[in-house]
């Protein structure tokens, strides 16, 4: 049966400025229900997918195992699939086109700081500089990612975030929190403002996503911070940008004169740069990698083919060759890209509380179709296409634009679905360096 047309609901309210403060601090106050409660915090991963998970989204997303409906016309699943926990979600409606263990509360890496950057990044203009102190590095895990910054250097907040965006650096995530008076205050930041996108699987410990004792998210949880964080330009920059030059270290020069130079950082997220053993993901834009050694290797990815513009994120494959996080994301985005259209949702990625408070809803009804599809059968999933990357400070690949209705929150905390949001200007293709 082919699948149903994507709804477009519209709901803008118009208020005053004083009615819209009043109404959004009401609803940043409300409870969320018991049957979806945010991880207390005793919360920690569990060995095996808990029998019942969080049913935000839908019912079949509560579900253990794979949740697909392989109806006909529909491409199966790619058969080598070992991550513990999977989603692939359209961009534009919200809707779920397959998971696997969705809710599964696991540690989530680097990928947090998708959190992080969506909480943080409205709080200072780019062109703010702070000067680094002992005390803004103190409290960083041991072995943790570094961008390389150094005390009492200077840096711009464009500089920062470089710093967190392509290198994953803690030292940068570190000072920001720093600036935002402390990794306490940034935590609670983080945590509320989860709470506000209804990502109830996620506690917060460290800013940085650095492994720590009941630390969890989920694969439906970061997607949700992938596709709010992508309504800022800044984070759509940051995250496809490939390669950039990041300050060094002051100097005196023989003659005494001070100069201060660069160096290159380039992105770590392998389907936007590319690596060796693995090409450049067609339609890539963003948006950010993880890999400790509590949660394995984690990754959230946004593409554009064709009009479609989806969403994609897996957690801690099982098989551990090089670069295979990506690889299963790659396969991934390939089904989705054949399937978008055709394939009848499980579920779909909720508004923010603030927004299904002004019309949106809180989560979706149970669809149609048998839990647990099958992952075998059928061809494998096409290989990933080879689109190639440029040097200087932009990704590369092919995103004419992208459409993510429902976290649009309007001028009176409305929700808009089908609304478009433009991605950085990805089209041109030069050849890879």
């Amino acid at each position: 049966m082919p699948a149903p047309k994507k709804s477009a609901r519209r709901s803008v309210l118009v208020a005053s400025a004083s009615l819209l403060s009043l109404s959004l601090a009401s609803l940043s106050f409300l409870a969320a229900p018991a049957a979806t409660a945010a991880p207390t915090a005793t919360a920690s991963p569990s060995a095996t997918p808990p029998a019942r998970m969080s049913t935000v989204g839908g019912t079949r997303l509560g579900l253990p195992g794979t949740q697909v409906d392989l109806a006909s016309g529909v491409p199966v699943l790619p058969k080598d699939l070992t991550a513990r926990s999977w989603i692939v979600a359209d961009a534009e409606s919200g809707q779920v086109l397959a998971a696997h263990n969705a809710h599964w509360r696991l540690a989530p890496a680097s990928t947090l700081k998708m959190l992080f950057a969506d909480t943080l990044l409205p709080k200072f203009p780019k062109t703010e500089e702070h000067k680094v102190v002992a005390a803004d590095l103190a409290g960083m895990g041991e072995g943790s990612s570094l961008v390389g910054i150094k005390e009492n250097e200077t840096y711009t907040v464009h500089d920062l975030w470089l710093g967190v965006f392509l290198r994953s650096g803690n030292d940068a995530v570190h000072v920001l929190s720093s600036m935002n008076h402390g990794v306490k205050q940034t935590v609670a930041d983080m945590n509320a403002h989860a709470q506000e996108l209804q990502a109830l699987d996620t506690h917060v410990v460290t800013p940085d996503g650095y492994d720590a004792p009941e630390q969890v998210s989920s694969a439906y949880d970061l997607t949700l911070f992938a596709r709010s964080g992508l309504q800022k330009k800044d984070f759509r920059e940051y995250c496809s940008t490939v390669r950039a030059a990041f300050p060094g270290a002051t100097k005196k020069d023989k003659k005494g004169r001070t100069t201060r130079g660069s160096f290159e950082i380039q992105n770590t997220n392998r389907l936007l740069s590319g690596d060796y053993d693995l090409s450049v993901y067609q339609g890539i834009a963003g948006v950010k990698n993880g890999n400790t050694t509590h949660a394995g290797a984690t990754f959230t990815g946004v593409a554009e083919r064709g009009g479609h513009v989806l969403l994609v994120t897996v957690m801690n494959p099982e098989k551990k060759e090089h670069n295979e996080v990506y690889r299963e994301a790659a396969r991934l985005l390939d089904w989705g890209f054949q399937a978008d259209g055709k394939v009848r949702p499980v579920g779909e990625l909720v508004p923010p509380r603030s927004a299904a408070g002004a019309g949106g809803t809180a989560g979706a009804a149970p669809s149609a179709g048998q839990a647990g599809g099958a992952q075998g059968g059928g061809s494998p999933a096409k290989a990933v296409a080879g689109a190639s990357v440029a040097g200087g400070s932009r990704g590369m690949g092919v995103a004419l634009g992208i459409a993510a209705g429902a976290v649009v929150v309007l001028a009176a905390a409305a929700f808009l679905v089908n609304r478009r949001w433009p991605l950085p200007d990805l089209v041109r293709r030069r050849p890879r360096p």
